[in-house]
């Protein structure tokens, strides 16, 4: 009997985790989900693949599970809060995200509560995604590393119809991933899918313009700089194109773009937009891959 409920056991994950993709609907925009830490997160890291697929009809949304009210050297609370909260609506317009939703935690207390996993899944099959996109779980910031746990801890759940029950649970597992990042231990960010992002670096950085506060005062701050930051819009925009977007191809980036792009292709590209395949959701093959990322290939 223990060895029958094991196998049975086997086979529910393997629906789970393995199960072949649904066919792509060629009337339905696919629908991401992004789930971070801070307004501005996934601007920085994946603002210019969110571009893309917004330009191709498809829906995104970012949901930031805490309002950054700890993230200014000469505000804070609520002002700051809705400050940030407007700065990622403007954002929003600008790269063509169709919701951004921004929860209502203090900065630098999130913590993996119960009640917020709740809310993560709610938000995860409300969007009924096909992508969730997240934080990895080794981070110099703890709101990101407790964000990452927030959506990994969803992963499996989103599909079983008695953790909150009181909204419907996907049909299946959707793709969760991690955005890129810098960090080496324990392993270095694994660049499973990568998205050539030169087409709409100037929608990207129009994204990270939209937040004022921190582009153009909290961050310089704490990186001592904020002397240098230029008063004119057109010249604040251009010292931030020139500080914060810059080619950023490296040997890391090349295996994956010349698989999407082919090897003469790969060459070309500048400006990059990284993706690890998490392994607690579906693991895509690579056709499935390309439906989810229908700009690869496209330079």
């Amino acid at each position: 009997m223990k060895y029958l409920l094991s196998f049975a056991a086997m086979l529910l994950l393997g629906s789970v985790f393995l199960a072949p993709p649904v066919q792509a609907q060629d009337d339905r925009p696919l629908r991401i989900i992004a789930i971070f830490a801070h307004p501005d997160d996934a601007e920085a890291k994946m603002g210019g693949t969110a571009a893309l697929w917004a330009q191709m009809g498809h829906e995104v949304k970012f949901v930031s599970l805490t309002n950054g009210d700890h993230g200014h050297q000469d505000m804070g609370g609520g002002p700051l809060a809705n400050r940030r909260r407007a700065e990622s609506y403007e954002a929003a317009r600008r790269l063509g995200v169709k919701e951004y939703k921004v929860y209502d935690n203090h900065d630098a207390q999130l913590m993996p509560h119960l009640h917020i996993r709740h809310d993560v899944i709610r938000d995860i099959r409300n969007w009924n995604a096909d992508v969730v996109i997240g934080l990895r779980t080794n981070d110099y910031h703890p709101d990101h590393r407790y964000a990452g746990v927030l959506v990994m801890d969803a992963a499996y759940m989103v599909v079983v119809p008695n953790v909150t029950p009181d909204t419907p649970p996907l049909a299946r597992n959707p793709v969760f991933l991690y955005m890129q990042d810098r960090f080496q231990r324990p392993y270095p960010f694994q660049n499973d899918i990568v998205v050539a992002i030169d087409n709409v670096i100037d929608l990207k950085i129009d994204g990270l313009d939209a937040h004022e506060s921190q582009m153009y005062e909290w961050l310089p701050w704490v990186a001592g700089t904020l002397d240098q930051v230029p008063e004119g819009a057109a010249e604040r925009r251009a010292w931030l194109a020139q500080r914060w977007v810059r080619p950023n191809v490296t040997d890391a980036h090349m295996p994956a773009l010349e698989k999407f792009y082919g090897p003469e292709v790969a060459r070309q590209i500048q400006y990059v937009e990284g993706f690890e395949i998490a392994e607690y959701g579906r693991q895509p093959s690579d056709e499935e891959i390309r439906r989810l990322f229908p700009m690869l290939g496209n330079f």
